[in-house]
């Protein structure tokens, strides 16, 4: 099984035209071990549940990192610290539901999208005919609690001015707030919405047909410090992908998207 994980990394690299392994790479096959930062607090796709981190994601992660013979390292690391974490080598990929956008292609690469969303609003369920536009939720009398550091927070500062803002660190907490009328609304993502509202019979999320942004993807972001790293892994994604590992991912973690 070693050799044949040896011959997979080993075609990889090759099929890419690439006659070593670059200083990442490099680093992950002597050491045996791929470091994954995720913040890890947002279901469903990585959730720490009592220290063991499970969801999409970490699935997903997993496979690819068993195909290359991998072990994998989380470090978990917040949200606004991603950017710091992948520019500081503290991690060799980030995961955990993070959206593609053009600001982070910056500095960062991205593997192929998946679970396409659109910005939406979890709210308490008695609320949902409150709010069908974005106006009805930029009032005074609305009270946005939002996780610092990543889009769901830069929608809310930019399109929310009027509203009521707060910022609470542990977004796994937020919608629990949202249920007890600590707040009235959560900025999301579809996945995320729909996950708690069916989890929990007092919230409800809205704007689920008609979200209040253009469709976007989440995606794996890596440094852009190695190109042979680079095409390591999206060659371990398309194995993923044409062995059903991605499929079987998104049946288990986002069948009810």
């Amino acid at each position: 099984m070693k050799a044949v994980k040896t011959l997979i990394l080993a075609a990889a690299v090759a099929a890419a035209g690439a006659a070593m392994a670059g200083d990442r790479l490099d680093a992950i096959q002597k050491s045996g071990v791929i470091r994954v930062g995720t913040p890890a607090d947002y279901r469903p796709f990585a959730m720490d549940e009592a220290g063991v981190i499970k969801g999409h994601d970490v699935d997903v992660i997993k496979t690819m990192a068993a195909y290359a013979g991998w072990k994998v390292e989380f470090v978990k690391t917040p949200w606004k610290d991603i950017e710091a974490g992948i520019k500081g080598n503290r991690f060799d990929v980030a995961v955990g539901g993070i959206t593609q956008t053009l600001a982070r292609t910056s500095w960062g690469e991205f593997l192929p999208g998946y679970a396409p969303f659109g910005k939406v609003a979890l709210v308490r369920k008695g609320d949902l005919t409150k709010y069908s536009t974005l106006e009805d939720l930029n009032q005074p009398s609305v009270r946005v609690i939002k996780n610092p550091g990543g889009t769901n927070e830069q929608f809310v500062l930019k399109n929310l001015t009027k509203a009521q803002v707060s910022t609470h660190e542990k977004n796994f907490e937020i919608p629990g707030l949202i249920a007890e009328g600590k707040g009235d609304v959560m900025i999301t993502e579809t996945a995320e919405a729909i996950l708690y509202a069916k989890k929990n019979p007092k919230l409800g999320a809205a704007f689920i047909t008609k979200p209040l942004t253009p469709v976007s993807e989440m995606g794996f972001l890596m440094p852009t410090d190695d190109a042979d790293f680079a095409r390591v892994m999206n060659y371990l994604w398309h194995l993923s992908d044409i062995r059903g590992d991605l499929t079987r991912a998104e049946s288990a973690w986002l069948k009810y998207y």
